[in-house]
């Protein structure tokens, strides 16, 4: 039953975080965010939900506006001064997350957003569009159960759909943790982020609502608490946030990763050609191509090659570089949609399984084994270091292939990656060629 009363049994912290999708959610890159604006129906919302992403953007001298909708006073309708003192509380709060904050009380009846929508919906949309192009909207999740958050929340995606510059919209939930469970069918596992944070300022921040956790009778009760009180903040996103990283990435620059210029990268790649089995292949498929600098590499050892990436801003940079390169085909492709049709001699996994969730890389190594021709070989090569954007370690990718049993023909790990072959022809190179 949905509970927004913290005095009453709901589920326990621990609960939550025992589950694997909550340990293993896809992390936000914090420093992809440029300007933030926080929507809260009622004060303490946004400390709860988002203070320590406040913070650590504030860190970053952010510009950041705070906006809370409501007076906060239904927590103690008895109480005539309560508006005042949670307005109080929100200006400390907020003080002590980001000092340079803007904050805005809207100081509407609390339990009655519903009622006012359309002042609430004029007020936000003024905020929005004075806001900076590109900012990240945090407004609670319109699936919280509570009914300001449902409208506050629901105001706020309409908004952000409608704003003439592009933003993206980051939902965090109240609630959830308390009246649901991890299996519960409300609960997107496939929308929720994760931003690691510092908890001290947010701890520091919740101490100024005293209104809310004070004895003999909390509003927010400790177990309650326990469920903001961790180094991670969760937030439902729209859309793709790794079609957000990479089309953000190559706008700032045109070789992100120094694929041209580093001789990491070039020593890499000279190695991963190496490590090739067969001296030409018939049929290549390179998924994560980028820019296509590996790409004009292997065009060199095979007869047909399709090189796929998720962005469009990629696939243009590496066909001007290929030209029109006979057998070469560059397209846009996103593999966790489905592989292109095989048979593939030779697949190409560089720099792109950490990207994708264990289930869906669990699939994707299926389906290229199918895909594989009799002789069939994949080379992966992944960055061992850990990266905000990256859902899964490049130990951990190369874990889940040698989880499909593909006889592996190389294994090279050094500090700082891992590159492995397989192939469903077990030979050696020596063996193929009749040496021994």
């Amino acid at each position: 039953m949905v509970s927004f009363d913290a005095r009453e049994p709901g589920t326990p912290a621990e609960h939550w975080r025992a589950d694997a999708r909550w340990r293993e959610a896809p992390s936000l890159d914090l420093d992809l965010v440029t300007s933030l604006v926080v929507i809260a129906a009622h004060p303490d919302d946004e400390t709860l939900g988002a203070g320590g992403v406040i913070a650590a953007c504030a860190a970053r001298g952010l510009p950041i506006d705070v906006v809370i909708v409501t007076d906060g006073a239904a927590s103690h309708p008895d109480d005539a001064a309560m508006p005042h003192r949670r307005a109080r509380e929100a200006v400390s709060a907020i003080a002590t997350l980001a000092p340079a904050a803007r904050l805005r009380l809207l100081g509407f009846p609390d339990g009655e957003t519903l009622e006012h929508r359309d002042s609430i919906t004029q007020s936000l949309a003024e905020v929005l569009t004075a806001a900076p192009a590109g900012s990240t909207v945090l407004a609670p999740w319109r699936g919280d159960g509570h009914r300001d958050h449902r409208v506050v929340g629901e105001i706020a995606a309409r908004l952000v759909a409608e704003l003439a510059e592009p933003a993206q919209l980051w939902e965090y939930p109240i609630w959830l943790w308390h009246w649901g469970t991890p299996d519960a069918p409300e609960v997107d596992w496939a929308r929720m982020r994760a931003a690691t944070i510092d908890p001290e300022p947010k701890r520091s921040a919740l101490a100024e609502y005293a209104s809310q956790w004070q004895q003999p009778e909390p509003v927010l009760s400790p177990s309650m608490l326990e469920h903001f009180d961790v180094g991670a903040e969760f937030f439902l996103v729209e859309g793709d946030p790794i079609s957000t990283f990479l089309a953000e990435t190559y706008a700032r620059r045109d070789d992100p990763w120094g694929l041209e210029s580093r001789w990491y990268e070039q020593r890499k790649r000279a190695l991963t050609l190496a490590s090739l089995p067969a001296q030409r292949y018939a049929r290549v498929l390179e998924i994560g191509c980028s820019i296509g600098v590996l790409t004009e590499q292997l065009a060199e050892r095979c007869d047909q090659l399709l090189a796929v990436d998720l962005s469009s801003v990629a696939v243009e940079r590496a066909r001007s570089r290929l030209g029109h390169r006979r057998g070469v085909e560059v397209t846009r492709s996103d593999v966790r949609d489905g592989l292109p049709s095989g048979p593939w001699d030779l697949i190409v996994l560089s720099e792109v399984g950490y990207y994708f969730t264990e289930a869906e890389l669990q699939r994707l190594a299926l389906e290229m084994q199918v895909a594989l021709g009799d002789e069939g070989t994949i080379v992966a090569c992944h960055w061992r270091h850990a990266a905000a954007a990256h859902v899964l370690s490049g130990d951990r990718v190369h874990d889940v292939l040698d989880e499909q049993g593909i006889p592996r023909l190389v294994h090279h790990r050094e500090a700082d990656f891992v590159l492995d072959v397989y192939s469903a022809d077990s030979r050696s190179v020596a063996q193929r060629e009749g040496i021994v």
